[in-house]
């Protein structure tokens, strides 16, 4: 396909970048640390942390890792952590020890860690202590043969440290750490490596940096294996595309969602860290009006969200009243920006939201707005540099221009493949192309619109649910003859989960009992809000349950 969209770039965008400008992600992280080294790079709860500490803290945890745990290249480590300082800290530790990070949502079900730790093999764990419970529930069925454990407030000043602690441990019930008998403190890790030598091995391009989980539209979730050069990639893909707007060592970005995602991992930590911003990392995103209050002590550059995040910001007073002043981008990921919330947002703020299209096996960007971007057009914007697109038809074949096409993307994002998974792998990747499941459009000046994303998918503020998995779920509860899920509109969370259910015949079947058994199984933003018994549900000739009609 002719890159028609390179006519459409801002001016100073490259049509190219050099995915091999750096070895690794630790190349890219030790050289902000020198070059920015006495700058902010991670704010908390009132307390910033430097390029230098950033750099001594997870240096010592490097050296934990290999020398005390004997982990080897290669070998995988899970952290489970909110947006706290100890996140970056465990990140670059766990990259710079050789090691791969495998993120895990702190509001995963213990059958959804369980899965994850198995099929990853992951040897160790970095996790908040309040969490503790749901790992101990499981633990005994993976290879976590040690745990990391921290407290809220572990990284911040002592006196501070010692009051958020104290307030969380008596406020929260959890499982004593005690309870895992190879537990250890992240305090005591990074203590005991602190000032020693680290042994850097050699990374290449090549070599995995996360196996990034995310959920398919049928099956158990899937590792996406993505390598150092995958993300230096999408990073310089970004900052190419971006970057004119920016000044290093200068910007603030405000990071509310968490940083285990891959968009805000990908955009918000990598991006900045290599362009030597600072990060403010929001713990506790759903509320809105304690989110406002803490932008207003910062004169923040840059922000990124979904839809349903913008839009609930705006209704918030406190936000609206914030100082625009210093803001020069907003881009919004995960869900497809609408158009009311976009012309609102210009109004407020006097800057586009820019809308973005991505996902886990791309590292995870394939396109955004041009940052000059006038009115909102519905797009999901350009792709971005050393990006190739093509529109596919059912057969394969490129589809004519305007016309509507399965949008696949060659790149140096895209991933090597599903972790132990060469079936799923080859299903999705296909000579080098990324075969996205999604349908799309472009224009003459090569905007790419998605006509419609995994027709299947739910989007429950900002997370992915998928419907096979609610399926199983409420599947298994006796009682239930049939069952199939889809999402519905919603004010709040932009959509709902809801469940029809056909009852086995003669059966006295509660929705009670049915969430009762979700609450076990499903993370909360998975659990059904609706729930509508049936006496049947609409079929196709060939017996598949037509999901578009219960919509």
């Amino acid at each position: 396909m002719e890159k028609v969209w390179l006519n459409s770039y801002p001016p100073k965008v490259p049509a190219d970048i050099n995915p091999d400008q750096y070895r690794s992600l630790v190349e890219v992280f030790e050289r902000s640390c020198c070059q920015f080294g006495r700058r902010h790079a991670f704010a908390s709860m009132g307390y910033s942390m430097s390029y230098n500490e950033l750099e001594q803290k997870s240096r010592a945890l490097a050296v934990y890792l290999q020398q005390e745990l004997g982990l080897e290249k290669g070998e995988r480590v899970a952290i489970m952590l909110p947006n706290l300082l100890q996140y970056p800290v465990a990140l670059f530790g766990v990259l710079r020890a050789g090691l791969v990070v495998v993120n895990i949502d702190p509001l995963s079900a213990p059958r959804e860690l369980e899965h994850q730790l198995k099929d990853s093999g992951a040897k160790a764990i970095v996790i908040l202590a309040n969490l503790v419970q749901g790992l101990a529930d499981v633990i005994a069925n993976t290879q976590i043969g040690t745990t990391l454990v921290t407290e809220i407030g572990d990284l911040l000043p002592y006196w501070k440290a010692k009051v958020v602690n104290l307030l969380i441990e008596r406020i929260k019930n959890r499982a004593p750490v005690a309870a895992l008998s190879n537990a250890i403190a992240f305090k005591e890790a990074l203590a005991t490596g602190n000032g020693r030598s680290l042994n850097a091995g050699k990374l290449n391009g090549e070599d995995l940096a996360f196996l990034q989980y995310t959920s398919g539209t049928t099956g158990p979730p899937k590792g996406a294996m993505l390598t150092h050069r995958n993300m230096v990639a999408n990073m310089e893909q970004c900052i190419a595309f971006v970057g004119p707007l920016l000044r290093e060592g200068e910007e603030i970005i405000i990071t509310v969602h968490p940083l285990h995602r891959i968009f805000y991992l990908t955009l918000n930590c990598l991006c900045f860290v290599r362009h030597g911003g600072l990060n403010v990392l929001l713990s506790n995103p759903r509320d809105r009006a304690l989110c406002a209050a803490e932008m207003r002590r910062w004169k923040f550059t840059v922000i990124t969200g979904d839809d349903e995040l913008f839009n609930s910001l705006m209704q918030n007073e406190k936000f609206r009243n914030l100082d625009f002043g210093s803001l020069k981008l907003a881009i919004g990921g995960g869900t497809a920006v609408q158009q009311a919330v976009a012309e609102r947002w210009r109004a407020l703020t006097g800057i586009p939201l820019l809308e973005s299209y991505e996902l886990t096996e791309a590292s995870p960007l394939v396109c955004i707005n041009p940052v000059d971007l006038g009115e909102f057009n519905g797009s999901v914007g350009l792709p971005l540099p050393s990006t190739d697109i093509q529109l596919r038809g059912p057969g394969g074949g490129e589809v004519a221009a305007g016309g509507r096409g399965e949008l696949c993307v060659r790149g140096p994002q895209v991933m090597r493949g599903y972790w132990e998974q060469p079936d799923a792998t080859e299903h999705i990747l296909c000579d080098g192309w990324l075969l996205t499941g999604d349908i799309a459009t472009m224009n003459e000046q090569g905007f790419i619109r998605i006509v419609d994303r995994k027709k299947d998918m739910i989007t429950v503020s900002g997370f992915n649910v998928f419907p096979n998995e609610i399926e199983d779920v409420v599947g298994g509860c006796e009682g239930v003859l049939e069952v199939a899920c889809v999402g519905i509109p919603d004010e709040k969370t932009g959509e709902a989960v809801k469940i029809c259910v056909v009852r086995k015949p003669g059966g006295a079947l509660s929705a009670d009992t049915i969430l009762a058994r979700c609450r076990q199984q499903l993370a909360p933003y998975k659990i059904p809000r609706h729930i509508e018994f049936r006496d049947d549900l609409p079929k196709s000739g060939a017996g598949k349950v037509l999901r578009h009609e219960l919509r």
